[in-house]
């Protein structure tokens, strides 16, 4: 089958640098591909150029004429002024598109909270994103082109999201993704390409498949090449031991990636470093007492008893809105409850990691922010590193060293913060959502840290790889008030979800029978609602044809202005009795 897009021979650059460098690619109906790379390594540039958005400095682009291509960008979404009906379904009133059950599941998935009649400008920037989102999924498309779709999505919403595709995917489409989240790039991809100095790497298989054949490659690699190979291995490792979800599917071939980590140790000792943790922060760190909070009316905690220890690992989970943010808030002491008490240990020594990057001054330069901190520090591993080594590691070379904080991009501020925290040398690490903006090989440089860091961790993320990957125990915000224990970590969240789901569906059945249960038991009124409603649809119907009917002898009468006045006013009534018509189906069909 002819390919949807082609690329031969492109190179692009920006300045004097080269992002692209005389690549030749393609790409096919039922083609996953995951596109990976560090920040600023020319993933979006590709992807602009794969869709026509920007004309490479050399090479040629094909797109298959008849192909329709859907485009997620990081850019803003329409015009403020549009409303979320129009932007997503075109304007159709519920009764309309909500018959289908597939866009129904969608935006019920994804805009759970979210009003069609809003418009766009009163949307924050993540619910924008969201209906970006919904509106290429909805869209017929042959091929989508989807940049860090997962950002403002929680596990669940992810989750769903991946089973959406996976079903899109089987029925042909072709889609590119450009994304850090690990799982949902093994869940949805069938191939890899890595972007990094000025070429693409193809990989067949998912990520998993990916790390293979990277640890491959590296091992073959020059000696400066050690360090990656190391955490590229403890990843694969990590895939190769992790939850059984991962491994029920293996995407590699599982002789090669044993023989890879014959002798690769778990990624981290858990009994040594909790003996550690122990000693550096002694029995208690916290312990909540019927702690309550509550916001704007509502109990995101009710009466919550839970004690955390040294060297705990804990990976928060929980739908927006749940609380997640305000019980970190909590523990580092900048809210307080409005019942019960937090007993904090003596010994505590807190860095908290918060959504916001507004503590790095823009005017200051990245080493100097650095030094100013610490020249040397002892990490919590017993290493001694200073403070241009430990930039270096997180990616600061070169020019980056000297560049204000203000001209860095949102992952490279995020770098800058984490590492600073590090310098810090807490024994308590409060982390919320630190995967926004990062790519996957600072990841594994954080992860690696992580993994031998003693202290307690307390972690939210949607990034379900890295929850599971750095964490020991799941707790889960409910909704309820609760925080709950999850044994079976993020499947055993969805699953409870999805359990409350169906209660709530059957709850709300049993009430919508039980209501009105003298006209229900009425087979008369029942056969009558339903006549009712076959009438109004009719109508519907009719008046739809009479409109478009308007709408071409107006275009027909466009000199005749006596006549247009009187189209316009016939027009003016039919979707004036179209819209009464509409409220009548709604409250009928209630």
């Amino acid at each position: 089958m002819a390919n949807l897009v082609n690329l031969e021979s492109v190179t692009h650059g920006f300045g004097t640098r080269i992002l692209l460098d005389n690549v030749s690619l393609g790409l096919g109906a039922g083609d996953v591909i995951g596109v990976v790379g560090r920040n600023g390594d020319g993933k979006t540039t590709l992807l602009r150029i794969l869709t026509g958005d920007l004309v490479p400095d050399t090479g040629r682009v094909t797109i298959t004429n008849n192909a329709s291509i859907g485009v997620l960008t990081q850019a803003g979404v329409g015009d403020d002024a549009q409303s979320v009906r129009d932007w997503i379904v075109d304007g159709e009133p519920d009764h309309v598109w909500a018959a289908d059950a597939a866009r129904r599941g969608v935006v019920e998935a994804l805009l759970p909270d979210i009003e069609l009649d809003r418009t766009l400008g009163s949307l924050s920037g993540g619910e924008r994103r969201r209906v970006g989102l919904v509106a290429v999924l909805l869209g017929h498309h042959d091929l989508i082109v989807l940049d860090e779709p997962t950002n403002h999505l929680d596990v669940e919403a992810i989750a769903f999201l991946a089973e959406h595709l996976q079903a899109r995917i089987r029925a042909g489409l072709a889609m590119l993704v450009v994304s850090h989240d690990r799982w949902f790039l093994d869940a949805v991809c069938n191939r890899i390409w890595e972007v990094h100095d000025g070429i693409v790497d193809p990989y067949e298989g998912g990520y998993a498949a990916y790390v293979l054949a990277r640890v491959e490659r590296q091992r073959q690699a020059a000696a400066n090449e050690a360090r990656r190979k190391n955490l590229a291995t403890k990843e694969l490792a990590w895939l190769r031991r992790g939850a059984p979800a991962r491994t029920a599917k293996p995407k590699f071939r599982i002789e090669a990636a044993n023989a890879l980590i014959a002798g690769e140790p778990d990624p981290r000792d858990k009994f040594a470093l909790q003996q550690f943790s122990v000693t550096r922060l002694g029995k208690d760190v916290y312990d909540l007492v019927d702690t309550t909070y509550a916001i704007g009316g509502r109990t995101l905690l009710d009466r919550v008893n839970w004690s955390i220890g040294p060297g705990d690992r804990i990976g928060l989970v929980g739908v927006n809105g749940a609380g997640k943010t305000s019980l970190l808030d909590l523990l580092a002491d900048l809210r307080q409850p409005t019942g019960g008490r937090i007993k904090r240990g003596r010994t505590l020594r807190l860095a908290y990691l918060s959504q916001t990057v507004g503590e790095l001054d823009d005017a200051d330069r990245v080493l100097s922010s650095v030094k100013r901190l610490k020249e040397e520090t002892r990490l919590a591993t017993g290493r001694e590193a200073s403070a241009s080594s430990l930039l270096e590691e997180f990616g600061f070379t070169g020019d980056k060293l000297v560049a204000r904080i203000g001209d860095l991009s949102g992952g490279e501020r995020r770098r800058l913060q984490f590492l600073r925290l590090l310098l810090t040398e807490p024994n308590v690490l409060i982390l919320d959502e630190p995967t926004n903006d990062l790519d996957i090989d600072t990841l594994t440089v954080i992860e690696d840290y992580l993994d031998g860091w003693p202290g307690t961790l307390i972690v939210v993320s949607h990034d379900r790889y890295f929850l599971e990957r750095i964490t020991d125990y799941t707790h889960a915000l409910m909704g309820d008030g609760s925080v709950a224990l999850l044994p079976g970590g993020v499947d055993e969240y969805l699953a409870r979800r999805a359990r409350a789901r169906s209660v709530a569906e059957a709850a709300d059945a049993a009430a919508t029978a039980a209501a009105p249960a003298a006209a229900r038991s009425d087979a008369a009124a029942e056969r009558q609602r339903k006549k009712d409603l076959a009438r109004i649809e009719g109508q519907l119907d009719k008046l739809s044809t009479e409109i478009d009917r308007l709408h071409g002898a107006m275009a027909d009468a466009a000199s005749d202005f006596e006549r247009l006045g009187t189209l316009d006013a016939a027009l003016r009534d039919a979707q004036s009795r179209q819209a009464e018509l509409e409220e009548a189906w709604l409250e009928a069909a209630e």
